[in-house]
């Protein structure tokens, strides 16, 4: 799941200044989930952004719409037209459904209402962990479903390092080092003799170094 967190209202109101009406696009995609985007995010915005016009005196229209997902064009279609009625359209998707109405909706000046963090799984309520880095060559079957490059600060690909003690990182004591987790799930696992086979280095070209990264399923184009 794409985790985000709201930008601060002082910043928000920054990007806004200039417009007479705008529409808060919200998404029920990732960032509801997380708490960030969705329906009730989109209200809370509003309240604070009608709040903040106020006490700078101007007058500014403010509407709510919140779609499906953000980052879907069958869902923005309606956005073509209907967002050009708007001086700015504010976006409470993540970075990908900015970017989405940017490219599909050329006359819509859209902005983000938040800052996307990571790929993360929700540990408990209002609580989630970085996981995975979406680096396009995975190597989990090789560390126990363990993930070094988003879990280890370094991101070795051969660890630990000789800076982690008593299986905690030496960047930060409270964070479990990843490398002695991959061990000790290994070991469970009766496999622990593969740490012995040294991992080639990295090709970092998959991670987006070359430019966006694009994925064609030949079997589903229509």
């Amino acid at each position: 799941m794409i985790i985000a967190e709201r930008k601060p209202m002082p910043e928000i109101l920054g990007m806004l200044q200039g417009a007479r009406k705008v529409l808060i696009l919200g998404c029920r995609g990732c960032v509801a989930i997380c708490s960030a985007g969705g329906d009730k995010e989109v209200g809370v915005i509003s309240a604070a952004l009608r709040l903040g016009f106020k006490k700078a005196g101007q007058e500014v229209e403010i509407h709510e719409e919140t779609f499906v997902r953000q980052c879907d064009p069958e869902y923005l279609e309606p956005l073509k037209d209907k967002g050009k009625e708007y001086d700015a359209v504010l976006s409470t998707a993540c970075g990908v459904g900015v970017n989405f109405i940017a490219d599909r909706c050329p006359g819509v000046k859209v902005f983000p209402a938040l800052d996307t963090s990571f790929y993360g799984a929700n540990l408990s309520s209002g609580e989630w962990k970085e996981m995975c880095a979406g680096c396009g060559a995975c190597v989990l079957h090789l560390t126990g479903g363990l993930c070094p490059v988003a879990r280890c600060a370094k991101s070795l690909s051969n660890g630990p390092c000789g800076g982690s003690v008593g299986g905690r990182c030496e960047i930060d004591p409270d964070v479990q080092c990843v490398w002695h987790m991959i061990y000790e799930k290994l070991q469970e696992q009766d496999r622990v003799a593969q740490m012995e086979e040294i991992m080639p280095v990295r090709d970092w070209r998959s991670a987006g170094h070359g430019g966006p990264r694009r994925r064609v399923r030949e079997d589903l184009l229509p």
